[in-house]
C-alpha cells in the first residue's frame, strides 16, 4: 500500500490525490483550454463522490449539468471577439450589400426609373447598376487612388488620407483587442483618449524643450495618462470584481467632464485670453512630423501604429506575459489553478491597453488636430475601435487590416458624398452593420449556409 502511494500523482485521472494543474497548462501553452480545465481542475467533487474506482464515473454523471451563465457569456464573448476570418469577411460583404440597397433608396434616378419599370425595365436596371458602381468608384477614388486628377502626387493623396485616419483607429483597436484577449471588454476608449490627449497637449503647450525631447515627453505623458485611466478599471475588476464594462462607461463620462473643466479654466488647459473650451495650438517642437512633406497630411502617427502592431504581436505570441493574458482570457479558473495571478493580470492588461488607446489620443492631438485640445478630439474613434478590434478578431495583423478598411471608409465617405450626392451617413450605416453581423456569427452562417465550425 505504501509502495503505491508515490505513484498516484503520475495518473491524472485516478487515485486519491488531486493532480497539480500547473504542468498541464505549461505543457500546452497554445492548446485547447477545456482539456486543461478537465485535467487540471482543483475541485475535489469528482473524486469524493464515488471514491476509488467510482471516481472515474463521477464526471460522466455530472455531464448533463448546464453551464453557468458566466460560462455561456464567456463562450459567446470569445466567439465574437476571436471568430473566424471567413465570418469577418462575409460580415463586411453583407454590410456592403445592405449599404448598396440604401444607396439605391437615396438615388433620384433609381426612384424615377422605378416609376415606369413595367414599360422600360432596362432603364431601372441600368440606373441600379450605375448608382452602385458610381458610389463605390467614388469611395475608391476618395480613399485609394484618384484617377480624375493629374500628377502622381495628387492621385495618391487619397491613400495618404486613408493612412492618416487609420493610425488612431489601429492604435485604439489594439488597446481594445488586447483587453479582449484577456477576457475584458474595454469600451472606455473615449475617456482614455481624452485624458491622454489632454496630458499630451498640456506637456506640449507648457513645457519648452527641443524637438528631440519635447515630442517624446508629450507622447509618453499621453500614454501614461491613458494607461492609468484604463488601469483603474482593471484594478477595480481585480480587487472588487466590478464589471469592467460598467466601470469604463462611467469613466468615459468622468474623463469627458474632467477634460472639459480643464479646458474651461485659465491656468489649466484653456488658451490664454480665450473663453472657449480649447487649448493653445501645439508648438512645432511637439508635433508629429509629416512623412511626405507639408503638402500631405500623413504624419508619423501611422508609423507609431505600425510599431504598436509589431509590439502587440510579439507580446501576445512570444512573451510569457502575453501567454498569461491569453490563458486568463480563455479560462480564468484554469489559469488561476495553474498559478497565474488573475487579478494582477487584469490590471496589467488594462494598463497596456490604456496606453495603446492613449497613443491614439496622442496621435490626434499632436498629429491630426494640432490646432488645440478639445473635448471632441476622439472623433468617435474610441467606439469605432471596438468594431476594428472585432473585425480584426482581436489579433494585431487583423486589427491592422480592419483599421485600414475603416480609414478608407472614413476618407472615401466624404468623397462619395461630394461626387455622387450620397449622404455620408451611409458609411456610418455600413460600419454599424459590420458590427451587427460580426456580433451575430450564427446569422452570417445561416445566410451563407455555412457549417458551424467553418473557419478560415
Amino acid at each position: 500500500m505504501n509502495d503505491e502511494t508515490p505513484q498516484t500523482p503520475e495518473t491524472p485521472g485516478g487515485g486519491g490525490s488531486a493532480p497539480e494543474p500547473g504542468p498541464s497548462l505549461e505543457k500546452a501553452p497554445s492548446g485547447p483550454w477545456p482539456s486543461v480545465t478537465q485535467d487540471g481542475s482543483p475541485e475535489p467533487e469528482p473524486e469524493s463522490s464515488g471514491g476509488g474506482a467510482g471516481a472515474g464515473s463521477a464526471p460522466a454523471s455530472g455531464g448533463d449539468t448546464p453551464p453557468e451563465p458566466s460560462s455561456r457569456w464567456r463562450e459567446v464573448f470569445r466567439e465574437i471577439a476571436t471568430g473566424s476570418l471567413l465570418v469577418s469577411v462575409l460580415s463586411v460583404f453583407l454590410a456592403m450589400v445592405v449599404g448598396s440597397l440604401m444607396i439605391l433608396l437615396t438615388d433620384e434616378t433609381v426612384r424615377e426609373s422605378a416609376g415606369y419599370i413595367g414599360a422600360r425595365p432596362s432603364d431601372f436596371f441600368y440606373a441600379v447598376r450605375d448608382a452602385v458602381v458610381d458610389a463605390y468608384t467614388a469611395l475608391f477614388r476618395g480613399s485609394i487612388y484618384n484617377t480624375n486628377v493629374e500628377g502622381f502626387d495628387r492621385r495618391i493623396r487619397p491613400l495618404t488620407e486613408t493612412l492618416k485616419y487609420s493610425g488612431p483607429l489601429i492604435l485604439a483597436g489594439l488597446g481594445v483587442g488586447l483587453a479582449f484577449r484577456a477576457g475584458l471588454f474595454n469600451i472606455g476608449g473615449r475617456g482614455q483618449m481624452l485624458l491622454a490627449g489632454a496630458a499630451a497637449g498640456w506637456v506640449a503647450v507648457t513645457v519648452d524643450l527641443p524637438l528631440v525631447l519635447h515630442l517624446p515627453l508629450a507622447v509618453l505623458a499621453g500614454a501614461v495618462a491613458g494607461a492609468l485611466w484604463a488601469g483603474l478599471a482593471g484594478f477595480l475588476k481585480a480587487r472588487t470584481g466590478a464589471h469592467e464594462v460598467i466601470v469604463t462607461i462611467m469613466l468615459n463620462y468622468v474623463g469627458f467632464y474632467l477634460v472639459f473643466y480643464a479646458l474651461s479654466r485659465q491656468g489649466l488647459l484653456q488658451a490664454p485670453g480665450s473663453g472657449n473650451p480649447k487649448s493653445e495650438a501645439m508648438p512645432e517642437s511637439a508635433k508629429l512630423p509629416k512623412l511626405l512633406g507639408e503638402d500631405f497630411n500623413l504624419h508619423a502617427g501611422f508609423v507609431l501604429a505600425l510599431v504598436a502592431v509589431a509590439f502587440v504581436w510579439w507580446l501576445l505570441n512570444k512573451s510569457a506575459l502575453g501567454f498569461r493574458f491569453r490563458a486568463v482570457g480563455e479560462n480564468p479558473e484554469a489559469a488561476r489553478a495553474s498559478g497565474i495571478h488573475v487579478g494582477r493580470t487584469y490590471t496589467t492588461v488594462m494598463l497596456i491597453a490604456g496606453a495603446l488607446v492613449g497613443l491614439a489620443g496622442v496621435n490626434q492631438v499632436l498629429g491630426t488636430a494640432t490646432s488645440g485640445v478639445t473635448v471632441d478630439l476622439d472623433a468617435g474613434i474610441g467606439f469605432d475601435a471596438i468594431t476594428v478590434a472585432l473585425l480584426g478578431r482581436s489579433r494585431p495583423v487583423g486589427i491592422l487590416a480592419a483599421g485600414l478598411l475603416f480609414g478608407a471608409l472614413k476618407a472615401g465617405g466624404f468623397s462619395m458624398a461630394a461626387a455622387e450626392g450620397i449622404p455620408v451617413e451611409i458609411v456610418l450605416v455600413i460600419q454599424s452593420l459590420i458590427v451587427l453581423f460580426i456580433a451575430a456569427p450564427p446569422l452570417v452562417r445561416a445566410i451563407f449556409r455555412l457549417p458551424k465550425g467553418a473557419t478560415a
